[in-house]
């Protein structure tokens, strides 16, 4: 991730967004909660962690016993959105996706 990470704007972040069906946006965060199984969700946070690491962005994540729920801001930027975020979001959902994790997000 760059140095300083720019925020994007309002009509940015609304464009992005339209491109991730299931994703939501919560104040300067974007969530989307998948059902999985637990030890499913594991295994899923641990490849999400995998490409966490290698690009140096991470999202917050909430395992239950049958669901897993991912937010995504950009804390160097002041907890903003940026491009970074939504390239995240991007990923998680192919992870999810081969994980056989279903959208529970509206």
């Amino acid at each position: 991730m760059a140095e300083n990470p720019v925020p994007l704007t309002e009509d940015e972040i609304v464009i992005a967004l339209d491109g991730l069906p299931g994703w939501r946006r919560d104040g300067d965060e974007i969530t989307r909660t998948f059902g999985i199984r637990y030890h499913g969700g594991v295994a899923l946070i641990v490849h999400v962690a995998d490409v966490e690491r290698l690009i140096g962005h991470h999202a917050d994540i909430d395992l239950r016993w049958d669901t897993i729920r991912f937010g995504i801001t950009t804390h160097d930027a002041g907890h903003r959105l940026t491009a970074a975020d939504f390239d995240l979001a991007h990923r998680i959902d192919d992870i999810a996706q081969a994980h056989g994790a279903e959208s529970l997000s509206q």
